[in-house]
């Protein structure tokens, strides 16, 4: 039997801050779900209901999530009071479920003077809808190749969550509890978001000035400056790529030091790593975008296409055309 928390004093309070979560088809349900039992928490933890939330999405009948289960919405996309803000969660194949009825509800609400926010791949619908022009962003880390291709007029950064006016983002999985613990200690103060971490078993909360991924040398199980910097460059130099010499210049070393570092911690060389990377954006574009082979193979470094196929074939066997046919394919099903 769960013991009752210790009641935090938050004060006066007045009525509850009401979140209307739009559930788009294939969401993400772990990012819904670390969001509302934030606020069903925060609630707890003060003895009062400062928080309130409903459960809408296109159509008023049921939402699926990525993993299968479906819930039951308490109604369609209506229109919502001044005060309210909403949170759309998104999830795998954002694009086909950002429907020309979501981007028109979801324009109409923030001329009304909505906060919106997106938890996930939502950030997408929010810059479709033209909702982040201008503003910075985040979005998780497997769409961001592509949704800097799409929308030169959003600054997107590598953040958790991104707070910018009454426009907020965040990365997916876990960010939805550090988004919400950092609403609940402005609205109610940080002793109450702190109890309610403590509730969630949720030990380091990040801030929005910490980034998403691991850092390089966390990813790749190897701590040496010089190899992580040089990954750092390739990851950020992926359209226009750098010779070896200068990699290896920029951080001081000879091309043959690169290569033995490399061939020790790595297990391949520096040309194949890089065009590891090149590959996998390239990958993640023909997935997420209507970019045409063509415009893929040049964001990627490869000024011939038929270089770019070889390329590809070599590494996924496949052609490029033959992945994104399969892949609409399998999102059709």
């Amino acid at each position: 039997m769960s013991q009752a928390p210790q009641i935090i004093d938050v004060g006066p309070t007045g009525k509850p801050r009401r979140f209307v979560f739009v559930l788009m088809d294939q969401f993400t349900m772990l990012c819904f779900a670390c969001a509302v039992e934030s606020l069903r928490i925060a609630n707890r933890t003060a003895g009062k209901k400062l928080y309130d939330w409903v459960i809408i999405g296109d159509g008023g009948d049921v939402a699926s999530c990525s993993n299968g289960c479906a819930f039951k919405l308490e109604s369609d996309l209506v229109e919502l009071d001044r005060d309210d803000t909403i949170m759309l969660c998104g999830g795998i194949n954002v694009q086909k479920a950002t429907t020309k009825r979501v981007l028109n509800w979801l324009r109409r609400e923030a001329r009304r003077g909505a906060t919106v926010g997106g938890l996930c791949t939502a950030g997408y619908t929010m810059a479709k809808a033209g909702l982040l022009d201008g503003k910075r962003a985040t979005i998780h880390w497997e769409n961001q190749d592509s949704f800097i291709e799409e929308f030169e007029e959003v600054t997107l950064t590598k953040s958790v969550f991104v707070v910018d006016g009454n426009r907020i983002t965040t990365a997916g999985g876990t960010a939805s509890i550090d988004l919400m613990l950092k609403l609940i200690a402005d609205h109610h103060g940080e002793e109450l978001a702190n109890a309610v971490a403590d509730i969630l078993i949720y030990s380091s909360i990040r801030t929005d000035q910490d980034t998403q991924r691991l850092s390089i040398p966390t990813r790749i199980g190897v701590r040496h400056p010089k190899l992580s910097r040089v990954i750092q460059l390739m990851e950020g130099n992926i359209e226009e790529p750098i010779s070896p010499a200068l990699l290896a210049r920029d951080v001081g070393m000879s091309t043959r030091q690169l290569e033995r570092l490399f061939r020790r911690y790595l297990s391949r060389s520096p040309k194949r790593y890089y065009m590891e990377l090149r590959l996998q954006k390239a990958r993640n574009l023909l997935m997420q975008t209507d970019m045409t082979v063509i415009n893929v193979a040049l964001a990627c470094g490869f000024a011939s296409p038929s270089h770019f196929s070889k390329c590809y074939r070599s590494h996924y066997d496949t052609t490029p055309y033959r992945e994104r046919g399969s892949h609409a394919a399998r999102l059709s099903v």
